[in-house]
């Protein structure tokens, strides 16, 4: 978990129990329901819905899973209203977290938060209060076995919306683009027979804090325990963990 690429911390999830697979399908269906509402039920003139799914594929989420969840968006199973809710703090060693929820219940939503910020020695303040000090990038992983940097930066030049490559992670590159054409730079280097490994928007850092080895524990305990919240979607932090997380 060293950095801020998360690849290795998505494996190790996808490793996981049957229950832990069960809530990453049960937060990808929330978001098929809100990009269903926002543009309506066709991925093919929906691109945040064809973005979610090519998630959901990246995650082995089964079609089935994947139908039933556009079918109760668009209303033919019924539907839930999910609104989009953003809080920050800051956790042990200064580093600053951003959680991101779709939830029917703010009150819930934000208590639970709260608690686990509380729990883990932090503390959750206003909106705005660190996400200045993070920029949103949609991010595309790509395994450096199959392809050379040189090539790939290549793409750089060709592909509208192509911003960046960093290439820190010692397994996969992370190619930065602009989160409004992350679905179309996905498609172009997947129609050059580039394979992709995810795809998906995050949010980069500016800088990193690097809290002791025990902090960064912690730390991994409370994002742990964030994103098993059924209303939680993502967790954004600043912090270079080293340590490996104990589950």
């Amino acid at each position: 978990m060293s950095g801020h690429s998360k690849w290795h911390n998505i494996q190790q999830k996808k490793g996981k129990t049957d229950a832990a697979r069960a809530n990453v399908f049960t937060k990808i269906g929330r978001e098929i329901a809100v990009a269903v509402k926002d543009g309506g039920a066709d991925p093919n003139s929906n691109s945040k819905l064809a973005q979610v799914i090519a998630k959901a594929k990246d995650n082995n989420m089964p079609n089935d899973n994947i139908m039933r969840s556009i079918k109760k968006a668009s209303g033919e199973l019924g539907s839930i209203n999910y609104e989009d809710m953003t809080y920050e703090g800051y956790g042990v060693g200064g580093t600053a977290i951003i959680v991101e929820a779709l939830t029917d219940n703010k009150n819930r939503t934000a208590g639970d938060v709260r608690h686990l910020f509380d729990k883990f020695g932090g503390s959750m303040g206003t909106t705005g209060c660190v996400s200045f000090m993070f920029k949103r990038k949609g991010v595309i992983t790509i395994a450096k076995e199959d392809i050379a940097e040189d090539d790939l930066m290549m793409y750089a030049l060709e592909i509208d919306g192509f911003e960046d490559i960093n290439s820190e992670d010692e397994d996969v590159f992370e190619v930065y683009a602009d989160t409004a054409k992350l679905q179309s730079v996905r498609e172009a280097l997947e129609k050059d027979g580039v394979k992709v490994l995810s795809a998906e928007v995050d949010m980069i850092p500016d800088n990193y804090v690097t809290p002791s080895a025990e902090q960064q524990a912690t730390i991994i305990k409370m994002i742990d325990k964030l994103e098993e919240l059924d209303d939680v979607q993502n967790v954004y932090h600043n912090a270079t963990l080293d340590v490996e997380d104990e589950e």
